[in-house]
């Protein structure tokens, strides 16, 4: 019995197939450059690299392709033969605080919530819709990245602006990378010894995309990312917070229409905006060279998480443990290192500099109050998973 994962984006299809119970990835891939001059194709499959380039006109044809190629290659002969697909779906809204069976009322609610997030959910549908329309049969299951943060109270999720535009408009504080936070906090329970039903942790998600989560009794209070994907920590082309006021006093200044603030909030700022950069390891070798800028958009970086840490830990009391997940958070020695510098001063977390150079699971000092650990995160195992529960 196998289970396909789907992440359809804007011009590509990432996968991954798995065995069901085993949970072992039979092969990952990623269709991408979708409806250009030239598409790409890669996937992993039995050891080996597969590769081709190829037009692909849309998305319905890139699944088409998929199908095929998984067919020659005996991986699975037809779709039909899976017992079910999981799709990452950004924004569920208030409807959804867990996975979903997908079926037409779902789908409704889905573009519903869409204009909440008009880069992500059109296009996670895409790859819904058209397994629904050519496979009938299979089972579909959403899992959503808010789903996680339904938990939170009002306290930390109504914005304080006028009530009327959380009644009519929905504005309020949603969260995203749920799926990554609620896997690594099931994870991080186990490494501790704790139920996951009573852990407390500070969850940080740290890639080009970075949030930062508050888990109390192993549920999310609060979170940093809000309405969209933009507000919280410093992010690879995103500001994350800033002063409200500053877009307006840009928009006048520099007469910038909403889409030209738009495209430089969330393409153009965070550590792009600082250093030109906006891959961490790239910024790392800057500074090892002493460069100014790149310095400059770590040190604020890691600040910003060590503020949120500080401000998680007033919320939720008595943390269990500070958790590093995502492409930074499990390879960024020097993020970690300075992260953590002086924490154990403020709450009692106390870096191991030995195991943290070892990327150790646990790199948290024997005489740390709060524990500190690596933790990978691995989302499209939990929406396999997830995705098995509901069709079984």
């Amino acid at each position: 019995m196998k289970i396909l994962v789907l992440n359809a984006g804007s011009s590509s299809i990432k996968f991954q197939l798995f065995q069901v119970k085993s949970w072992d990835v039979v092969c990952i891939g990623l269709i991408e450059q979708i409806a250009q001059e030239q598409g790409h194709i890669a996937l992993k499959y039995n050891g080996k690299d597969i590769e081709k380039v190829l037009t692909i006109k849309d998305h319905a044809e890139g699944i088409r392709i998929l199908q095929e190629l998984l067919s020659e290659l005996g991986v699975l002969k037809d779709f039909d033969e899976l017992i079910g697909v999981g799709h990452r779906v950004v924004h569920g809204g208030e409807y959804f605080s867990e996975p979903t069976l997908i079926n037409k009322d779902v789908i409704g609610k889905i573009k519903e919530v869409s204009s909440l997030a008009p880069l992500h959910n059109p296009v996670n549908l895409i790859g819904i819709e058209i397994i629904a329309k050519k496979y009938k049969n299979i089972k579909q299951v959403a899992v959503f990245d808010t789903a996680f943060h339904q938990s939170l109270p009002k306290s930390a999720y109504i914005y304080a602006l006028p009530y009327k535009f959380y009644e009519d408009q929905q504005i309020r504080r949603y969260g995203f990378h749920g799926t990554s936070h609620h896997y690594v906090a099931k994870k991080a329970a186990k490494y501790l010894g704790i139920d996951k039903k009573k852990v407390n942790l500070i969850t940080l998600h740290l890639g080009n995309g970075a949030s930062v989560t508050a888990i109390k009794s192993g549920k999310s209070i609060d979170t940093s990312m809000g309405l969209t994907p933009l507000e919280g920590l410093v992010m690879g082309t995103r500001s994350g917070d800033i002063d409200p006021a500053i877009i307006l006093y840009l928009s006048k200044c520099l007469n910038l229409n909403i889409d030209e603030m738009d495209d430089i909030l969330n393409k153009k700022s965070g550590l792009k905006g600082i250093c030109g950069l906006n891959d961490m390891r790239e910024i790392e070798q800057k500074v090892a060279k002493k460069d100014f800028y790149a310095n400059l958009a770590l040190e604020i970086f890691c600040y910003r998480i060590k503020k949120y840490i500080g401000a998680y830990t007033a919320s939720i009391g008595k943390v269990d443990a500070i958790v590093f997940t995502g492409g930074i958070g499990e390879h960024s020695v020097l993020v970690r290192e300075k992260v953590c510098k002086d924490l154990d001063e403020s709450i009692g977390a106390k870096i191991d500099l030995k195991e943290n150079t070892k990327n150790s699971i646990f790199i948290s000092a024997n005489d740390s109050k709060i524990k500190i650990l690596v933790v990978p995160t691995d989302e499209e195992l939990e929406i396999a998973k997830q995705t098995y529960k509901i069709v079984s």
